[in-house]
């Protein structure tokens, strides 16, 4: 399966069923009163954390999910379906943004961590809702809301026990291959590696998974050659292999000097990757002609107290040796659990707001000669009213009177006949009719 780790998806939750506008007519009861229910919830969308993915390619070409909406509500008190929400698998260690503005939603490390990115629309009220013992036949009922809607950035950083690091064509798909149950395309040339590899090696009850990501070069953390793309895939790993080309024609004061600049890009990128555990890997050991090149590497990082194994992929030299460090150093280093989990708190359902309880901001549009009027939920009231039924524009006044917005206008400047917009909703001003 090809490797993506970087998915840009937009989501659209479910619009709120309309609640009915019914009143009960049955033989015998010629006068029943009303029985329009409310419509149903639309559905949420939420992102699911699944050890099953290794990947984002299932959303590489489709980009746009959308949750089924509530159903509308019916007479004889018949409340509307709820839209059923929808799940969007991911893999540990997706990070969830919000493509807009670029603020950070989430990250899904844990399986089963989820968050929800869409809420869905409220249902409206039916006009069996606004029945009370002043109104007893209330001719209005409302619309559904809208579902959230948003432009989601998925990216994703491998979660893995080990990571293989070294400059490409040091043999760390081999040695992935040699130690693992991995399968990576393997060449004697530079970046066979274009994206990572995962492996399992698996010791008694221990379960480790290895990454072996793109080869570095010196520049990574300014994006070059593969850069991020490298980098990004070796943060969440606890323990790093570096594994050094001992056969190569290179001194070996020049294989150290390709130690070194990989250990300054983990600087340049993210100074925490110095502080976690790590050992050298000497690899190729059966192109070695030379058995002072190993002696005198081992006496340099031994005089580091740096851990230095020397193997063979190809021969399985050394492979049983550093199997066994790997499961020693796992064990002696455990993840910390939710290090690196960064959940976002859901999205907040929407206040109701009373009068005063955020005051309303107008605003003259000079161009449009209008005046705008900002107020969060009457913006969202106004949505829910449909101006074609008896009683909306009614109802549509007295919310007014009771935000005060009139007077707020004639404070502001407006005159009757004036253009007034609330949202997308344009009324013409006409100050001193709202009913009570």
């Amino acid at each position: 399966m090809k490797f993506v780790d970087l998915v840009k998806i937009n989501v659209k939750a479910g619009r709120g069923g309309n609640g009915c506008l019914s009143f009960r007519r049955e033989k015998f009861v010629p006068k029943g009163g009303p029985d329009g229910a409310d419509g149903g919830r639309g559905g949420s969308i939420y992102l699911e954390a699944s050890p099953g993915l290794h990947t984002l390619a299932d959303y590489e070409f489709r980009k746009r999910f959308n949750a089924p909406n509530g159903e509308h509500g019916r007479g004889k008190k018949q409340v509307g379906k709820n839209g059923q929400d929808l799940t969007i698998h991911v893999p540990c260690g997706t990070i969830v943004y919000n493509n807009e503005d670029g603020s950070l939603l989430g990250d899904l490390v844990e399986p089963g961590e989820r968050i929800m990115v869409a809420r869905g629309g409220r249902g409206g009220h039916g006009n069996a809702y606004y029945a009370n013992s002043v109104r007893r036949a209330p001719r209005f009922a409302e619309k559904g809301e809208e579902g959230g809607e948003r432009s989601l950035l998925l990216e994703l950083k491998l979660i893995a026990d080990v990571g293989l690091v070294g400059f490409p064509n040091a043999g760390k798909s081999s040695l992935l291959k040699a130690i693992s149950n991995a399968e990576p395309k393997i060449a004697g040339y530079p970046f066979t590696t274009l994206s990572p590899n995962l492996g399992l090696l698996a010791v008694d009850d221990e379960r480790i998974v290895l990454a072996d990501v793109p080869g570095l070069v010196a520049g990574a953390s300014r994006n070059k050659g593969l850069g991020i793309y490298f980098l990004r895939h070796i943060e969440r790993t606890r323990v790093l292999l570096h594994v050094l080309d001992i056969g190569s024609p290179e001194s070996i004061e020049e294989i150290i000097a390709q130690w070194k600049t990989v250990r300054e890009e983990f600087s340049a990128y993210n100074s925490h990757l110095l502080d976690r555990p790590y050992m050298v890997v000497g690899n190729k050991k059966d192109l070695v002609q030379e058995d002072w090149r190993i002696k005198k590497l081992s006496e340099h990082l031994g005089a580091l107290n740096i851990p230095c194994i020397f193997t063979s992929a190809l021969t399985g030299e050394g492979i049983q040796d550093l199997i066994d460090t790997i499961v020693r150093t796992v064990r002696d280093n455990p993840r910390p659990e939710g290090s690196t989990k960064l959940i976002a708190p859901e999205i907040p359902k929407v206040k109701v707001h009373t009068p005063g309880s955020r005051k309303i901001e107008i605003i003259y549009i000079q161009e449009e000669k209008a005046y705008k009027i900002i107020h969060s939920y009457l913006e969202k009231a106004v949505k829910r009213f449909d101006f074609e039924q008896d009683e909306a524009i009614l109802h549509f006044a007295r919310l007014l009177k009771k935000f005060r917005v009139e007077e707020k206008l004639e404070e502001a400047g407006a005159k009757e006949g004036d253009t007034v917009f609330i949202g997308d909703f344009v009324f013409e001003f006409q100050p001193e009719r709202a009913m009570r």
